[in-house]
């Protein structure tokens, strides 16, 4: 499949076949001259589905979707434990903030990102449904045949997660299972146990069928529909208002499938090899091929990207309200906190630390849920200190203090680690009284109005996770594959699975498998501390969170937020162990401090696309 890099040429075709319209120019002059009207193609979906090429094609086409998909991150970061798209929290008590992420006023069937959601994955089930469809159709298959199987589980899996998504998200939902070839006025909205029990009997039917490896890299796999299965089940288990069907036999479930990812896909022994190799001064940076190692043995499933622009263009859908960035490529590495397009030293924007646009700013507790000492995650998801990339002469630090020359690569502003805050002189910036020619901002003080003029509100520090050094400045440009599933995941979803009373697996107990992901960022030997309580950012005692007994489903949730912080799971996380509101609430100031969050927020309004355009009432959940 060439990791998919030729979709989208192709896809500019198949969506004309798939509408069945046949494109045409007119181009008038002042000689009025008309270019004779030619049809680009006058295949039918009927007959190029009916081709071999044509359903290879098809079978292409369920992939790209993912990447708008995955890229939903104001549902699935924002308005959690982790993440926030505001900052400045000493001011929760005297400016409203009521976007979505709130969970306040705002937040109604007609907020864009609502039905982004729900289009985006609508539409790749019908795209998954066409192809299931069409699978019977085929003209003189010949060696053909043995692959057909191999593209309807495939299409079994991709629209399963896409029911996933969905089901999670919004509740009873409606579930296509066919082929849609014009519009459908009544919509049904189908129980939620239903949806799990088509799901699991999608997946186990595409892990019958699918290869254990695929020759075209980005294939859904054996290991993928395990992944999910393991997922769903314990998902399941939880059973979110007694609602899913899940009985304590889906925890057994779970487990027993994570047991098989973690066979097939080992972890890498270093976790700062699964993401871009970056320095933290970019003055000092050298990217190289290689540098970006998306494709190791522990990614499972992953949205695939490249380094051709063209290629990467996100595919807009028709009903959204267009909130998704159009531009060519994985946008993981621009939409996080920490601008310093502003500090002194920057030329503005460019490359060098890219845009940042601060659409999901890390918590301040989030922090603290991290040893700084120890724990590799810690550096690879924070930037600690930012560097001039040119030369600032005669910068004025802060009213009445005397001016000071920056030279390119001096550091300009240092976030203290949470349990080393600075507190003397000598540990301070000029700007705010101290010694150092630089800005120190220590955790507590992350968000907090203007101090000087080196940082302000909206300063916070880069989580740099997917931050891609060498690739062209703005939004959407980066190549970097984005991972749906890694097999790390699989290790905690057993221990979740053996807390919530499956039997202990292939590797032991619940704290068996937790701490084999806690020893891979800390190393077996050395301490692993956070603080003990993350959300006072004064108090700095400390506790380990190295499993030595007892695994809780908080400890679960805090290595899980260092795990996986910024790949799109967490409010799945927090919705599927009823942590959402306490969480939420104690880490995230605008969600404690304006208390609009209620039980009815586990779920999403039904957009109002859905609404308007069915002809018999289409029910809302409750509370919206």
């Amino acid at each position: 499949m060439k990791n998919l890099n030729e979709i989208k040429s192709k896809m500019k075709t198949l969506n004309i076949i798939i509408l069945t319209l046949a494109l045409t120019v007119f181009i008038g002059c002042d000689t009025e001259e008309i270019l004779v009207e030619e049809s680009v193609s006058n295949q039918t979906a009927t007959g190029y589905f009916s081709s071999t090429s044509g359903f290879e094609d098809l079978s292409k086409s369920i992939y790209p979707l993912l990447r708008p998909i995955t890229q939903m991150r104001e549902l699935t970061l924002n308005g959690t434990d982790i993440f926030s798209g505001s900052l400045a929290f000493d001011q929760v008590g005297n400016q409203l903030n009521t976007s979505i992420e709130t969970y306040g006023p705002e937040l109604t069937e007609g907020v864009s990102e609502v039905q982004d959601m729900w289009v985006y994955n609508y539409k790749n089930i019908n795209r998954a449904n066409t192809l299931i469809s069409r699978a019977t159709t085929l003209e003189n298959p010949g060696n053909y045949a043995a692959t057909i199987d191999i593209r309807v589980a495939e299409a079994k899996f991709i629209r399963s997660l896409s029911f996933f998504y969905l089901v999670q998200q919004f509740g009873d939902i409606p579930m296509p299972l066919e082929e849609t070839n014009s519009a459908i006025k009544e919509v049904t909205r189908v129980p939620a146990a239903e949806v799990y029990a088509q799901i699991i009997s999608d997946l186990t039917e595409a892990e019958a069928a699918l290869p254990d490896t695929s020759s075209d890299y980005g294939r859904a796999t054996k290991g993928a529909a395990q992944h999910l299965l393991a997922r769903v089940y314990l998902t399941r288990g939880w059973n979110f208002n007694n609602s899913l069907g899940g009985t304590n036999a889906d925890f057994s479930s779970a487990r027993e499938y994570a047991d098989k990812v973690i066979v097939a896909y080992p972890m890498v022994s270093d976790y700062k090899d699964l993401f871009p190799k970056k320095s933290e001064d970019p003055t000092n940076q050298t990217h190289a091929p290689g540098d970006q190692n998306a494709r190791n043995s522990e990614v499972v499933f992953a949205v695939q990207y490249s380094d051709q622009a063209l290629t990467n263009v996100l595919e807009l859908s028709d009903q959204s309200g267009s909130s998704i960035n159009g531009d060519g490529g994985n946008n993981s590495h621009s939409i996080f906190g920490g601008s310093h397009d502003e500090s002194p030293g920057s030329p503005g924007r460019t490359s060098d630390y890219n845009r940042q646009l601060g659409n999901h700013n890390t918590l301040p507790g989030v922090w603290r849920l991290f040893d700084p000492n120890t724990d590799s995650r810690y550096d690879l998801n924070f930037v600690e200190k930012v560097y001039a990339v040119v030369d600032n002469p005669g910068f004025v630090p802060a009213d009445g203090v005397a001016p000071i020359d920056i030279s390119a690569g001096d550091v300009v502003v240092e976030y203290r680690d949470w349990n080393n805050p600075a507190t003397s002189s000598a540990e301070r910036g000029k700007d705010v009284g101290g010694n150092l020619d630089y800005a120190v901002i220590n955790t507590d003080e992350i968000g907090i109005i203007d101090e000087s003029n080196y940082h302000n509100a909206n300063k916070s520090p880069m989580m740099w996770k997917f931050w891609e050094p060498g690739i062209p400045y703005g939004n959407g440009f980066g190549e970097f594959d984005h991972p749906v599933m890694r097999s790390s995941e699989a290790y905690l979803i057993a221990a979740e699975a053996i807390v919530k009373g499956a039997s202990n697996g292939s590797l032991g107990s619940a704290a068996d498998y937790y701490n084999a992901v806690v020893n891979r960022a800390v190393g077996a030997s050395n301490t692993a501390n956070m603080a003990a309580d993350p959300n006072d950012l004064d108090d700095l005692t400390t506790k380990s969170y190295r499993a030595s007994g007892t695994v809780t489903i908080d400890m679960i949730l805090d290595e899980r937020a260092r795990e996986f912080m910024g790949e799109g799971l967490r409010w799945y996380d927090l919705k599927r162990t009823g942590k959402l509101i306490e969480r939420a609430k104690a880490f995230n100031p605008w969600i404690g401090g304006l208390n609009y969050i209620q039980d009815y927020h586990y779920l999403r309004p039904i957009p109002l696309s859905e609404i308007d355009l069915s002809s018999n009432e289409v029910s809302q959940n409750p509370g919206y």
